[in-house]
């Protein structure tokens, strides 16, 4: 069995959610993971706002148009009448309950994250009834009745496996499941979910609980490029990636994966395929354990970081410096993705700015201080152990005319990242893929 996951572009129209369900019919008996309909989960959390800050009036206006949007697809989905039906009674129960937030007289993050989950869980109702309407035997499997997540919120492995499996039993005549990606209970049992890009994590989970025999990622793109598409010409689908190739890039801003989506997958030796769903055919990019020679396979940014520099007054090695330092960052829970030390100094670097001003109040005690806003981490990514040869270079060289604030290497056998400005970061990857793609 195979678990197939399709992203919001992928469900995003009638049209497509008809193409998905042509895709997944010819499949075989296989588990469907669902995210909602592209622009749904940015609308419930622009609802979710206006509730927050008890404007009615705009949060009804909006789950109206949002509503209507749901009814012109469905008028278009369905060729039966009495499927038509059965879906606008699910629909419209959905749109009903968020309706009932508006009437009430407070409104907190509990309540947000169940609006949250109405996107997925009208896919799920949607693609049900149009695969029964073709004559699949589709039985929908409620995400909320099997994900979940521990006090510390990671996903709680052992609760999926004993919830899950007896669902696939009751229904073991099913021709094919259908299921929600990003929700899932909290450990007090709460509605909840896995954050942003979410729908990924669920289907590796799903897997890593089934030992599922493949990933399957289907977005409206043909794999993992070697390049961003958006700033770079003639960039390439990669066909093959190791499991930690892929989890760089995606940390590193690759948005086909979601970063969580590798882990359990590599756990559990699971390969994980991404796909394009408008055309079906192409190879996609396989992620799998597979070790290749010696090759710089792709380049990823990410936006947004900040660079802080602690330089001491004393020696940076002396005794208890930088545990100091990383108790700052551990108090206030963010994680540094580059670090760079001198003799006298560390540089380092994140990617949120939530706690800033009170991170650089602690760590003023301990030197001085100094911040550099809007920067972009340039990760270059492959089978780059120390004793191949070569590969840094030809990286340095093709940011020979790029000013580079920071360099990290060999923390990864997979992974070279440069620190540069946001105004270069177009300029350095077209650079790279000149030097290292196209040379």
């Amino acid at each position: 069995m195979k678990v197939l996951k399709f992203g919001g572009t992928s469900v995003g129209s009638a049209e497509r959610i008809r193409h998905v369900a042509d895709l997944v019919s010819t499949r075989g008996k296989n588990i469907i993971v669902l995210s909602a309909m592209a622009g749904t989960t940015n609308t419930l959390v622009e609802i979710a706002g206006y509730l927050y800050k008890r404007n009615i009036n705009g949060a009804k206006e909006t789950i109206n148009l949002l509503e209507s949007k749901y009814l012109k697809t469905l008028s278009s989905l369905y060729d039966k009448h009495e499927s038509r039906e059965r879906a606008l009674k699910e629909i419209k129960a959905c749109f009903n309950y968020i309706r009932s937030f508006t009437q009430r007289e407070s409104f907190s993050e509990i309540e947000e994250k169940i609006i949250l989950a109405q996107g997925e869980i009208m896919s799920v109702a949607m693609m049900t009834i149009l695969l029964n309407e073709r004559g699949l035997y589709a039985e929908s499997l409620p995400a909320l009745d099997f994900m979940k997540t521990g006090a510390n919120s990671e996903p709680d492995m052992q609760h999926i496996q004993l919830h899950l499996q007896p669902l696939l039993d009751k229904y073991m005549d099913a021709d094919i499941f259908v299921t929600q990606g990003f929700i899932c209970r909290n450990s007090t049992g709460e509605i909840d979910n896995l954050q942003r890009g979410g729908s990924d994590y669920t289907a590796s989970l799903i897997g890593a609980a089934i030992e599922a025999d493949e990933i399957e990622i289907w977005t409206d793109i043909d794999g993992m490029h070697n390049n961003d598409p958006r700033f770079v010409e003639k960039t390439d689908p990669v066909s093959e990636l190791h499991y930690e190739e892929a989890a760089e890039l995606a940390y590193f801003g690759a948005k086909i994966l979601h970063p969580t989506c590798v882990l359990p997958a590599k756990v559990n030796n699971i390969p994980v395929r991404l796909l394009n769903t408008m055309d079906p055919d192409a190879h996609g990019t396989l992620i799998y354990n597979n070790i290749s020679d010696p090759s710089i396979k792709a380049v990823a940014a990410k936006d947004n970081v900040v660079a802080i520099k602690i330089k001491s007054s004393r020696m940076l090695l002396a005794y208890g410096f930088l545990t100091k330092v990383f108790e700052t960052f551990e108090k206030y829970k963010t994680p540094i993705d580059m670090i760079a030390t001198s003799e006298v100094g560390v540089s380092l670097t994140i990617d949120s700015e939530r706690f800033l001003p009170e991170i650089a109040d602690e760590l003023q005690k301990f030197g001085t201080v100094t911040i550099d806003k809007d920067m972009v981490i340039v990760c270059v990514v492959g089978n780059m152990e120390w004793t191949n040869t070569g590969y840094e270079a030809r990286a340095v060289e093709a940011l020979a005319d790029i000013p580079v604030r920071m360099i990290s290497y060999g923390g990864s056998n997979y992974n070279i990242s440069f620190l540069i400005r946001k105004e270069d970061k177009i300029k350095a990857l077209n650079r790279l893929s000149e030097r290292l793609f196209n040379d």
